[in-house]
């Protein structure tokens, strides 16, 4: 996962308003957004090869979601997958600062990452390249590569786009957010950030949605969820084909978190 914006705890409606990108490697296989067979409590994508998942939520209201940190050169080749962190929670009973005290103790065996995770009554941030736990409040993030609302382009942009969406306080148009994710406009050179890869990789990895010839964004997600604890989540899988543009498959799910459950 590469890009999520989200409203936590900001509309009159949601408790939850989230909007995601995946982007990876088009050959790293993939299932798209289900009920887990082996889990199925769980519901989200699955990266077959490190079995675990970017994004996902329990039906009883757990909510992870993971980015990796950019720092080229440092990911360990020994270093357990990343997706692990966010499958483990969401089909654990701990709580989200039990659960992040856990993996604050074993940081060091990971390469670089950005997490998230949730209940019906709160949502923390961690990262693994920044001190401390973090119980966030109401407001409107972004997170990408680096640290939560770090300072670049597409977080920006995104995040003036999707605040306008959210500050109207009425119904929320998923048809909107997708489009808002479909962005694949590049900043100007002089507005790029210095990340530790070329120029050809920071052009690539600047739009909202990436779209290389090897390397894109492979899923769009949307996360609703109610202050009754309605849940609506949305995926569309891109599939690169030849010559040239995308097939498209989409998911709709939609459940209701038992009222007596806190996560």
């Amino acid at each position: 996962m590469c890009l999520i914006l989200f409203s936590y705890c900001q509309h009159p409606d949601y408790r939850l308003i989230l909007a995601a990108n995946r982007d990876e490697f088009y050959n790293r296989p993939t299932r798209a957004l289900s009920y887990w067979d082996n889990a199925p409590s769980i519901l989200a994508g699955r990266d077959v090869k490190g079995g675990g998942t970017w994004l996902g939520i329990s039906r009883t209201g757990r909510f992870s979601a993971i980015t990796n940190f950019r720092e080229p050169g440092a990911k360990s080749p020994d270093a357990p997958s990343r997706g692990l962190l966010v499958s483990r929670y969401l089909s654990g009973q701990k709580s989200p600062a039990s659960y992040l005290q856990d993996i604050d103790r074993i940081k060091d065996r990971y390469s670089g990452f950005n997490l998230l995770v949730g209940d019906r009554s709160s949502l923390f941030y961690y990262s693994n390249r920044n001190p401390g736990i973090h119980r966030l409040t109401s407001g409107i993030n972004g997170l990408s590569n680096h640290l939560l609302d770090t300072d670049w382009p597409k977080i920006r942009k995104g995040k003036k786009r999707f605040r306008s969406m959210v500050e109207q306080n009425g119904e929320i148009s998923i048809s909107s957010l997708f489009e808002m994710m479909q962005d694949r406009v590049c900043p100007p050179d002089d507005q790029l950030p210095d990340t530790g890869v070329d120029i050809y990789w920071e052009r690539l990895l600047s739009p909202l949605f990436v779209s290389g010839k090897r390397y894109g964004t492979r899923s769009t997600s949307i996360i609703m969820v109610t202050r009754s604890g309605e849940v609506r989540f949305v995926e569309s899988t891109f599939n690169p084909k030849t010559p040239g543009g995308f097939d498209t498959t989409s998911e709709d799910f939609r459940f209701l978190i038992p009222p007596d459950v806190d996560g």
